[in-house]
């Protein structure tokens, strides 16, 4: 199974050292930056519009990154995109909206499209944040339908870029020992 697809004439774009497991999947117009990590059965689906993915950002195990297409009934359709050092938890659903940088995507959290996750934010597990809904930065959010909860400590601030490159360190690893 070829894990990297070109669709339409769109292959798959990888910053430097990189690193995408074996069973992960990317399609299409995707460009992951610098320091990435894709783990185990996680699906980047850039087959009808643009995904980007900025620099040091961990895709984790079983989560599905997809967009949604220019229609009639939504004449731009919904890129996604991530900014740089987002952490994505296992089994996340990302879909046509833009997350900001800094960001913690808790495990299984669902964000739909139009939805707009600021800068330093936390998602928490479970999460599902509704179509076209913006999560202001600074404030944890927890819930289905997502609330804000509140502000975030500075702790929890420090958190987004040790997550990141620790992410890194280990991607690190399965890079030096692959």
């Amino acid at each position: 199974m070829t894990t990297i697809r070109t669709h339409k004439g769109n292959t798959p774009k990888f910053g430097a050292r990189t690193w995408v497991d074996p069973s992960a999947v990317v399609i299409g117009d995707v460009a992951l930056g610098d320091d990435c990590s894709v783990w185990p059965m996680t699906v980047i689906r850039g087959d009808m519009h643009r995904i980007r993915i900025g620099h040091r950002c961990s895709l984790q195990d079983g989560s599905v990154l997809h967009i949604t297409h220019a229609s009639d009934f939504n004449a731009g359709g919904w890129p996604l995109t991530l900014g740089d050092d987002v952490t994505v938890g296992h089994k996340a659903l990302l879909h046509g909206c833009t997350i900001g940088s800094r960001v913690l995507v808790g495990m299984g959290c669902i964000i739909m499209d139009g939805a707009i996750v600021e800068d330093e934010v936390i998602v928490a597990a479970g999460c599902l944040v509704p179509p076209g809904k913006t999560l202001e930065s600074g404030h944890l959010y927890v819930g289905s339908p997502c609330k804000k909860a509140r502000a975030l400590t500075d702790q929890e601030r420090s958190f987004f870029t040790y997550t990141a490159a620790n992410y890194v360190r280990l991607k690190d690893d399965y890079l030096n020992n692959s």
